[in-house]
């Protein structure tokens, strides 16, 4: 049965309606559950600790043990255009995208050099 489905031209609708209906029922439950959240609560702040921690692991991952064609660039330039980037957005009070856009260009700028 799996092998006929398989050489069925609908396949890739089907895979695709899966994938849709999987991803639309947590949206949606997300949805339906956010209202009664409490954003305060202690355990609510734990999550949001433990998420940023991961982000800030990823983040210091990719810069001292990047891959790929970023691993081609100095350390020096990538923690340099880091820090610039860091600084305007502690300096914006949290403007994300002038931070990346200014931490991209200096890494691209240093990288040209």
């Amino acid at each position: 049965m799996a092998a006929d489905l398989a050489r069925s031209p609908y396949w890739p609708w089907i895979l695709l309606a899966a994938a849709t209906a999987g991803t639309y029922l947590w949206r949606g439950l997300g949805v339906a559950f956010a209202g009664r959240l409490r954003l305060h609560s202690p355990l609510f702040q734990w999550f949001t600790c433990v998420t940023y921690a991961m982000l800030a692991a990823l983040v210091a991952r990719v810069i001292v043990l990047p891959v790929g064609i970023l691993a081609e660039t100095p350390l020096a330039f990538r923690l340099v255009a880091a820090a610039a980037g860091m600084a305007v957005m502690l300096w914006r009070h949290g403007g994300l995208v002038p931070g990346l856009a200014v931490g991209t260009g200096l890494l691209i700028f240093l990288s040209a050099m």
